[in-house]
């Protein structure tokens, strides 16, 4: 019986701890396209933030002497999230968090009209999405669209956000992108 209470404890606490570790915008819980802390959606999406992240600090050391091999580890992880993310799009469709995800790590793994048309597809179901519109801002201009990144910041000019304030240094030269 004490083995079984035990269980649960651990159970309710795993559930409640890995239902809030997810940054991002998570919808609301009434939204179309929301992902409820309990369903496989968002179990897959706080897999592939954890491989995202273990990505990229592989991938900012991506300069360093062991170059090529920090990059080759940030890759395998960034495919690991990658497809963590696309299961949780096919569990839970239409959701602008997860279309985010998938756009950001394609545009890590060099594919931009693939993390475009995932940046866009995000942008159809909530075009105020911040991350978004800063990403695809970075994509463009990893792009050479300049005019389509400063259209972005345009979009993000009255948000009042650190997205905003991010994108403008990258499009002023102050800060790099790195895809």
């Amino acid at each position: 019986m004490f083995n079984k209470i035990c269980v649960l404890i651990i159970f309710i606490l795993f559930s409640t701890v890995s239902a809030f570790s997810a940054g991002g915008e998570q919808s609301d819980g009434g939204s179309e396209g929301s992902i409820s802390k309990y369903d496989k959606g968002h179990k897959l999406v706080l897999s592939g933030k954890y491989w995202e992240k273990k990505a990229e600090k592989f991938f900012k050391k991506g300069n360093t002497t062991k170059a090529e091999k920090n990059l080759a580890k940030a890759e395998k992880k960034y495919k690991k999230a990658f497809k963590l993310f696309l299961e949780s799009n096919k569990e839970k469709p239409k959701n602008a968090d997860t279309l985010n995800y998938l756009g950001f790590t394609s545009r890590k793994l060099g594919n931009f009209t693939e993390a475009e048309r995932y940046y866009l597809s995000g942008l159809k179901i909530k075009p105020n999405h911040t991350r978004i519109n800063q990403y695809l801002g970075e994509l463009y201009l990893n792009t050479n669209r300049k005019d389509k990144a400063i259209q972005q910041l345009t979009i993000l000019e009255n948000c009042n956000c650190k997205e905003y304030d991010q994108l403008k240094e990258i499009i002023d030269g102050k800060r790099t992108s790195k895809y």
